[in-house]
């Protein structure tokens, strides 16, 4: 099980700044309570028809409503961040996930620490290994989500290669299936789909959120696609399990 190494502590977090683009999604906003619980400043980008679902968080946080791939907007909401957690949905058939990374990578102050979301799907080099079912999977859902002009799983594939190939400190946090639950812990990760510490594809959504705040102060994830799953997870459990014997 690999588990974070070289970690700097948070303790000037509460003069941080960290924006989280697509904040009132369900992942969005345990990235933002996970945060607020660590003292980050949070400013957040949503839907203006999505707001109200953050009326709980009260005066805690500034949210900017917009398209999280309006330019105008990301430029305004990343200003004076150290950190912009972004989760990369593929919404429609514009390059919704792609002009979002874009506008992120091309407006965050230098030097800030950028952490993405994306699913398994997005290949990071040849070390990920996929089987035929999973391909066959992903390639279905792909064409019909996109027939009826619903979301563009491509697009994703399409914004992680923007990532790869920037010179920003960015991470891609790739997740497995997402159940709902309380927090297990800090997720175990692979750098390659495909080794068997990730046979059990699942993950609490709340640790999936946990893995992107605490990769703002894991220096060792710089410029690394970790493919995530649950740590209390079967595949995880057993992978320790021999790592130890």
């Amino acid at each position: 099980m690999t588990s974070p190494e070289n970690t700097r502590p948070a303790t000037e977090a509460a003069r941080q700044r960290v924006c989280i683009v697509g904040i009132s999604g369900k992942l969005g906003q345990y990235l933002t309570a996970h945060a607020l619980e660590r003292g980050y400043e949070v400013v957040g980008v949503c839907r203006p028809q999505s707001v109200a679902k953050l009326d709980h968080f009260g005066d805690r946080i500034t949210v900017i409503p917009g398209e999280t791939s309006d330019r105008s907007v990301i430029e305004r909401a990343v200003a004076g961040c150290t950190a912009v957690l972004t989760v990369l949905a593929p919404w429609g058939v514009r390059d919704y996930s792609s002009r979002t990374a874009q506008a992120v990578m091309d407006f965050a102050p230098a030097g800030a620490r950028l952490i993405f979301s994306c699913g398994w799907h997005v290949r990071a080099s040849a070390a990920d290994v996929y089987s035929r079912r999973f391909l066959a999977t992903v390639a279905i859902a792909s064409w019909l989500a996109k027939a009826v002009r619903a979301v563009d799983i491509a697009d994703q594939t399409r914004a992680a290669e923007q990532i790869f190939a920037s010179d920003t400190r960015w991470t891609l946090v790739r997740g497995s299936d997402l159940e709902e639950g309380e927090s297990e812990g800090l997720p175990a990760w692979s750098p390659a789909v495909g080794s068997p510490l990730l046979e059990s594809n699942l993950t609490r959504r709340t640790d999936f959120a946990l893995f992107m705040v605490e990769a703002i102060t894991n220096d060792a994830l710089i410029g690394q696609a970790p493919a995530i799953v649950g740590c209390r997870s079967e595949s995880a459990l057993a992978y320790a399990s021999a790592a130890r014997a």
